[in-house]
């Protein structure tokens, strides 16, 4: 009993550590994902089950790397390229994220209009509104209360994310042995290779990037090099480790589902159509339980991202406005579009190549910056480490040139 205590506190101790990398996940699970996973699921059952684990694993090492530059410098990613820039050259890379903050909360935005019009049948506009007021709320959460209670609430969303999209599962079990069997790489025709590149496209969000260095460093400021920063990276490991084990499962859930329950469903290109074909295979019951994990999605996503947008701006400009404001600001062009009567699908998939321009803006500073000694001391990478994470940029880059390339084309 003496033996096991000191174990016990210190699981307590590592636990309370935990928190930062759970609200970078949230951007692994919101709308765009859901749709991408569901639709590989639908059209091609269990074949891209290896997508979605290669592409978990390259998220998870972008963004320890990301949490590690805010631990070990004290600075966000936006600030550790704002001071290796240029002024004309800063503000021109803080445009291209603002605009690519617009697009992704465009599609969190646009995922909780769906799912509000899915569960109480309301015009796209209102449902729009809606998730832009309970996002308000939600940064009122982080602004008044601070980044812990912030960290809890999301947490919450998430594991209500993973009901409602898990829950289907036990009411049709997927084959154990087609999911297995999923798990070797394999294409069946050039619609795959699309939807292989939009699943692995989509993995890595420029926002949650910027924005984890933010979260660890305001977490667990500048630690002191020795034994306190060692303790404090393990920690982020584990940190990063689980919740996007947990994003993970949630996306493999998502393809589940579809493959075994949706399989030549008709109309499943769009979440209103996943949404009625899993009533009509499953039920109400997981049918409601679906929409309600895809509007926790929405509400989630879209604040996490308006906070990103908040540290890109800080960092890149040393300009703060108030988040409220900043809420508003992006807000409005989500609205335009779902006043306009653009079909959600289409603005979805927009959204979703908007993002695709703004990625090697965040993977290539951040593997440059934790790979110089000038910038990370003794914590600089590992040459294998730099490698693997230069591997990972080269493809998702290639990956979302070829998604915008099949998109138009």
């Amino acid at each position: 009993m003496v033996a096991i205590r000191p174990k016990v506190a210190r699981l307590k101790a590592s636990a309370v550590l935990l928190g930062p990398a759970f609200v970078a996940a949230i951007a692994y699970v919101d709308p765009g994902n859901v749709a991408t996973n569901t639709a590989a699921g639908a059209r091609y059952g269990y074949l891209l089950v290896w997508v979605l684990v290669v592409a978990n694993v390259m998220a998870g090492l972008v963004q320890y790397l990301s949490a590690k530059l805010g631990l070990v410098t004290g600075m966000s990613l936006p600030e550790a390229v704002r001071d290796r820039m240029p002024k004309p050259v800063r503000l021109a890379y803080w445009g291209q994220a603002e605009v690519v903050a617009m697009a992704t909360d465009l599609a969190e935005v646009l995922g909780g209009a769906i799912a509000l019009g899915l569960l109480f049948d309301l015009p796209l506009l209102v449902g729009g509104l809606i998730t832009g007021v309970v996002s308000t709320v939600l940064l009122l959460v982080q602004d008044r209360g601070g980044q812990r209670p912030f960290e809890r609430v999301v947490t919450t969303l998430l594991v209500v994310i993973a009901v409602g999209f898990a829950a289907g599962l036990f009411v049709d079990p997927p084959s154990a042995g087609a999911t297995v069997g999923g798990l070797l790489p394999r294409f069946d025709g050039a619609e795959s290779v699309l939807l292989a590149a939009g699943m692995l496209g989509a993995t890595v969000m420029p926002h949650a990037v910027y924005l984890h260095s933010a979260l660890a460093r305001d977490r667990h400021g500048k630690p002191a090099e020795g034994e306190p920063r060692r303790r404090l990276l393990a920690a982020t490991k584990v940190d990063v480790v689980i919740a996007m084990v947990l994003a993970g499962a949630v996306n493999l859930a998502m393809l589940l589902l579809a493959a075994s329950s949706l399989q030549g469903s008709p109309d499943v290109d769009s979440l209103e159509g996943v949404h009625a074909a899993v009533g009509a295979q499953l039920g109400g019951g997981i049918a409601l339980l679906f929409a309600i994990g895809l509007l926790a999605s929405g509400f989630a996503s879209t604040a996490v991202g308006c906070y990103a947008g908040a540290v890109v701006m800080d960092g890149l400009l040393r300009f703060r406005i108030p988040l409220l404001t900043r809420r508003l600001i992006t807000l409005v062009p989500a609205l335009v579009v779902l006043s306009v009567g653009v079909d959600p699908t289409q603005a979805l998939v927009l959204s979703q190549v908007v993002l695709s321009f703004g990625i090697p803006f965040a993977l290539v500073p951040l593997v440059w910056l934790t790979a110089s000694r000038s910038v990370m001391g003794t914590a600089t990478n590992r040459v294998g480490t730099t490698v693997a994470a230069g591997v990972v940029s080269v493809a998702v880059i290639a990956l979302n040139l070829v998604l915008v390339y099949l998109t138009f084309a």
